[in-house]
């Protein structure tokens, strides 16, 4: 079908009269527009739609005070898992600005010492850590800890823009890179084994245990080993789990994504929001109170599982059972704040502008963290609060005026963990809400010299330059049920072994039970982060079935056809 009139509709945000697509992309997230982009650039007609006003997703900037110049990325902030493939197939103009720290974590018990890890100095590191109370062993446990992590994310981040390989695959390429012990930890035993075995202080433990936490609500021995999953991702980026500051902010991504697709020739179409996704291709959506339909021979689901699920509702093949992965709900509070300037730490051996320059973290003791899980699972909010905070603009001031750059103001973005959704619904979320960010501010305060609320900016119309997200805000904005920033439960990125690969949707992770309907964003088997995995994944699987299926159509070529006449015996 790729003979269909192919339009980028920028100027009238409508799709064309010729409503008949090789592929309708729902959701334009930064997964969605990776693959409306490879398909384009493919030739195929294809067809986004959007139900915000812009492409983008989780994956924007955005003025969040209004009448101040403060481009904020308002619900993710760094990048880890974007492949440069994905970067460089789509001639991407992307830049990506490396931090100096790594961290920032000042003792719950003592503010005036911290450990603050400097990726240009193993020295001054290795001295922090004898700061707060840790044992001389321990920077070189650390730092041995993530070179055996290292050894396993290396090898396999290859894979994730690869089919899937099986668990005895992706087991073989760790034995090949001498990283069965990380496999080992990582996959087969709770990730909590391996940190209170390498590690003996609590608070260097801490540290490590939120890269498992992010997001999930799990505890570092559950043997469900959700907690190891999302370890997982968050140390595979490139192979290293390096997290980077897009420079311009988080909207410069998906700005990137969208105009790569637009100039490979992508119908998008935004205010758009799909209402039914039906057998045979069909797509229902509403447009400034207008009900359209479009059809398209593959439809790529770049919304959760559970959405597709319900845009389904009434059309899915009988007695398909939920995935329960897919219901798992989102454990976080986000809270956006614009400065006057960094307040000032209790530590005076640590500048402000080293100790955000990092991952600022606040609470977040191996033991804090497993009795604020307790709090939340008995439905109270944790006192205190593990957070960490993010300062976008010390990396890059760019998504500040000139002014506001020149007055010392920075952002900050805080990220609350263990705050699940259960502990919000409709009539209760303006007061938690409210209780949500008192508890980030004294968490926050409780190891800085100054309260923070003081070094609030005010807007033009004299209201502090602050907004908090709770999981049910997240879910309402982005379509993200029980405000899951995963989309639901993350996925290992292998299969078992006797996983049916037999089709390219199963092949490359992006499969439902239709055929013709592909998951293309975070819900896919290697979604989560900002990373385009998705997007490519799903894009792979249906230039590859497509593939199949124009060799099938294919008759054979005749003897004559081939060589002309029949050879004649001399």
């Amino acid at each position: 079908m790729s003979s269909t009139p192919r339009s980028n509709s920028s100027a009238d945000n409508t799709a064309p009269d010729a409503s008949a697509f090789d592929a309708i992309i729902v959701g334009g997230g930064h997964n969605g527009l990776a693959a409306a982009a490879y398909l384009a650039k493919a030739g195929k007609a294809v067809l986004l739609l959007e139900k915000l006003e812009q492409p983008g997703g989780a994956a924007v900037s955005a003025r969040a005070f209004e009448g101040v110049d403060a481009n904020l990325s308002r619900y993710s902030y760094l990048v880890s898992l974007l492949p440069q493939q994905v970067i460089d197939d789509l001639g991407l103009h992307i830049r990506l600005a490396r931090r100096r720290y790594s961290s920032y974590t000042p003792d719950p018990h003592d503010g005036r010492r911290a450990l603050l890890i400097d990726n240009a100095d193993a020295a001054a590191s290795a001295a922090s850590f004898t700061t707060v109370g840790a044992p001389e062993s321990e920077f070189r446990a650390f730092t041995g800890f993530y070179d055996d992590c290292r050894r396993l994310t290396g090898a396999l981040w290859p894979t994730m823009t690869a089919p899937l390989p099986t668990r005895s695959e992706a087991r073989e390429l760790a034995v090949r890179a001498g990283a069965l012990e990380a496999w080992d930890a990582i996959v087969e035993r709770p990730i909590g084994e391996a940190i209170t075995r390498s590690l003996q202080h609590e608070l260097v433990r801490g540290v490590v245990l939120t890269d498992a936490l992010i997001g999930t609500f799990a505890r570092a021995f559950d043997e469900d080993l959700q907690q190891n999953i999302c370890f997982l991702y968050h140390l595979v980026g490139g192979g290293t789990g390096d997290w980077d500051v897009p420079v311009g902010g988080m909207g410069a991504v998906s700005g990137e994504l969208e105009r790569a697709a637009r100039d490979a020739g992508a119908t998008i179409v935004t205010s758009a929001e799909v209402t039914a996704v039906r057998p045979g291709g069909v797509v229902n959506y509403r447009q400034h109170g207008a009900e359209h339909t479009a059809a398209g021979s593959w439809i790529l689901a770049n919304v959760a599982p559970a959405v597709l699920d319900r845009l389904r509702t009434g059309w899915a093949a009988p007695n398909t059972p939920s995935n329960p992965n897919h219901l798992r709900e989102g454990a976080q509070v986000k809270v956006n704040l614009l400065l006057k300037r960094l307040p000032r730490l209790l530590d005076p051996q640590v500048s402000p502008a080293a100790a955000f320059g990092g991952t600022f973290h606040v609470n977040e003791t191996f033991p804090q963290l497993d009795a604020a899980y307790r709090a939340a699972a008995a439905g109270t909010i944790p006192d205190p609060l593990p957070c960490e905070i993010y300062c976008h603009s010390l990396t890059d001031p760019s998504i500040l005026s000139p002014e506001l750059q020149a007055s010392g103001a920075q952002t900050l973005t805080v990220f609350g963990l263990h705050v699940p959704d259960r502990l919000v619904s409709a009539g209760n979320n303006d007061r938690r809400r409210a209780e949500l960010q008192a508890a980030v501010l004294k968490s926050l305060n409780s190891v800085l010299a100054e309260p923070i609320e003081d070094l609030l900016l005010s807007g033009p119309d004299g209201q502090p330059c602050i907004e908090t997200k709770t999981t049910l805000d997240i879910g309402r904005a982005l379509g993200m049920p029980r405000g899951n920033i995963f989309h639901g439960g993350l996925d290992w990125p292998f299969v078992e072994d006797n996983a049916p690969l037999d089709t390219p949707a199963r092949r490359w992770g992006v499969a439902t039970d239709d055929a013709r309907i592909l998951l293309c964003g975070s819900g896919a088997r290697r979604g989560g982060a900002v990373s385009a995995i998705g997007g490519h994944n799903a894009a792979m699987a249906v230039l590859e079935a497509e593939k199949l299926e124009s060799g099938r159509r294919t008759p054979p070529v005749s003897d004559e056809a081939e060589g002309g006449a029949e050879a004649v015996p001399e």
